[in-house]
Parts: structure tokens; C-alpha cells; sequence
């Protein structure tokens, strides 16, 4: 294998949690009376900080948020997390799998990301291998998160392959210089059209690209 080490996004690559999450949200907006499509949300929140995907609401609404607003996302997200959130299909397997390191970097805070891992039965694998972007202060698509998991792992850019679900998450890993492999787990391969970089539909297809990268 031509890497040494896989950094996975969380949210929708590990996790299957942008639908909740987008659902949460829409339901919240709605009931201040913001009209948000369900497709609309995921369009626009997915990939994104909160912060970027409360700033559109906002924008929408034409007036701050009640003050509470990001504080009853977090505590409705994490019921709704663990009563429904289910890990990427296959991901069990393939990460059994990997004869080299990895670890996840990801936009949510170190908290959800720790929660959301051990709700799925995924949390062993990534032992002192979590990074988020709360931990310094800087989001995707700036670079940083994976410049940062790449230090801490032990590895150069070059030595490493982001996989990744949003186009705000490629463009982060591009801009650092990473490689990385474009994970549609939805069916909008619009997401990455014309896009230079491979893509894949499962775990099973992305087992097979992480092989073949040689």
C-alpha cells in the first residue's frame, strides 16, 4: 500500500449521522417558524460546522437565534443519537481490516465524537486517535484538522489518505495537500461531479481502493 496511514472523517463516513443531525436542525427551524426543507438541510449542513450551518439559519430567520438555540441542538442531537445513530455499514469490518494506522479527524467536538464512537461500538478502534477541530480552534475547509492528525500520528502529508463525505471535507484535505478518496454514502454522486479524485459507493468498494493506491 502506498500510504501508511488512513484519516477518516466521523459524521457520514464512520457514523451515519448527518441525517439526524440535519434532521434535528430542521425541526428546531421550524418550529421558529424558518421554512427548511429536509433536502434543503442536507445540502446546506452537510459537511459544515455548526457554526456555518447555525449562521444559515440565521440568515434565513433575519434575527439571532434564541440564546439557548446550539445548547438544545447538542442535548436533542445526543437522544437522538442514541437512540438511532448506526455505524456506516461495513465500516466494522474494514477498519478490522487495516494493517496500517488510522485514526478519525473531524469538525464535531471531542465530546460528540467520543459519544458517537462508543454508541456505534466503534470506540476501541480509535483510542487516543481522535482529532477535532475544537481541540484548535479551526474548522474545514480550512486544513488544519488533518494537518494537525497527520503530525500527531507520526506522518507526513504524503504518507496519508483522507477519506472523506462532504466537499467541504475534500476541499480541507486538498488544500493541506492530502490525497484523499470521496465516500457517497446517500447516492449524490452530484457532490463530486468531474472531480479528479476516486470515489466509492461502500466500505467494500472503499477496502478495494485503499488496496490498489500502491
Amino acid at each position: 500500500m502506498k500510504y501508511k496511514c488512513v484519516i477518516f472523517d466521523c459524521d457520514g463516513v464512520l457514523v451515519d449521522s448527518e441525517a439526524i443531525s440535519s434532521a434535528v436542525l430542521t425541526e428546531m427551524a421550524n418550529e421558529l417558524g424558518i421554512e427548511i426543507s429536509h433536502e434543503e438541510a442536507l445540502e446546506n449542513f452537510t459537511g459544515k460546522s455548526l457554526k456555518y450551518s447555525l449562521n444559515y439559519i440565521e440568515t434565513k430567520f433575519g434575527q439571532s437565534l434564541p440564546a439557548d438555540f446550539e445548547h438544545q441542538f447538542r442535548v436533542k442531537s445526543f437522544e437522538q443519537f442514541a437512540l438511532n445513530l448506526q455505524p456506516i455499514d461495513g465500516i466494522h469490518a474494514l477498519l478490522n481490516s487495516l494493517t496500517i494506522p488510522f485514526c478519525v479527524a473531524s469538525s464535531g467536538p471531542r465530546e460528540k465524537i467520543i459519544r458517537n464512537l462508543t454508541t456505534t461500538n466503534l470506540i476501541h478502534h480509535f483510542q487516543g486517535k481522535i482529532f477535532s477541530s475544537y481541540d484548535i480552534q479551526s474548522w474545514k475547509p480550512e486544513p488544519d484538522i488533518f494537518l494537525h492528525a497527520a503530525k500527531n500520528m507520526g506522518f507526513k502529508v504524503h504518507e496519508c489518505i483522507v477519506v472523506e463525505d462532504s466537499a467541504t471535507g475534500i476541499q480541507a484535505a486538498q488544500s493541506g495537500g492530502f490525497d484523499v478518496i470521496g465516500f457517497v454514502n446517500d447516492g449524490n454522486t452530484e457532490r463530486f461531479k468531474d472531480e479528479n479524485f476516486p470515489i466509492c459507493f461502500s466500505m467494500n468498494e472503499l477496502h478495494e481502493l485503499l488496496h490498489k493506491t500502491h
